[in-house]
């Protein structure tokens, strides 16, 4: 039985592994700075306002303004909910998703694995309502827009080290 099985049809696991030539606390600095996703990371974070303090966690809130490769857009808040720096964050977000994430880095000699696996639903009501005959192409579209952030973060990474030199 697979973990979806037990799943409501808007209910997402969406598990992510990347690989990424770099350092650890580097690459942990890049993508637990979510302010800057919009910057580094343009073909999915079109917008990025702070907004306010989360009452649980005392971290800042984020509103995002997303979109992937299908022709919707998705507005919601995410912040912080755990670190251990420079191995794993934990977000939760609410609004057109809502769930949890986790981020972990793992430096292997000269990469890093990066590994972020989401549970989130999606409760913008087209997305709520389309799920139980659209969610593998909306579950593609998720990995479209993790793609992006894999090519968009080898580029970060490259421009970070050219502006050292």
């Amino acid at each position: 039985m697979n973990r979806e099985d037990n799943m409501r049809a808007n209910e997402y696991y969406m598990p992510t592994d990347w690989r990424i030539k770099g350092d650890i606390r580097e690459v942990y600095e890049v993508c637990s700075n979510f302010k800057d996703y919009q910057r580094w990371w343009p073909e999915v974070y079109l917008d990025i306002q702070t907004a306010g303090t989360d009452k649980e966690t005392g971290n800042e809130v984020y509103a995002l303004l997303t979109r992937g490769k299908l022709p919707y857009k998705l507005r919601w808040q995410s912040c912080k909910t755990a670190e251990n720096v420079p191995h794993s964050l934990s977000l939760k977000a609410s609004g057109d998703l809502a769930g949890h994430g986790t981020w972990k880095f793992e430096q292997d000699g000269e990469y890093v694995n990066v590994r972020f696996d989401w549970y989130v639903n999606a409760d913008k009501p087209l997305l709520k309502w389309l799920s139980p005959v659209m969610k593998p192409i909306f579950r593609s579209n998720h990995y479209w827009a993790m793609g992006k952030g894999l090519a968009s973060l080898e580029r970060e990474l490259e421009r970070r080290h050219r502006d050292i030199r």
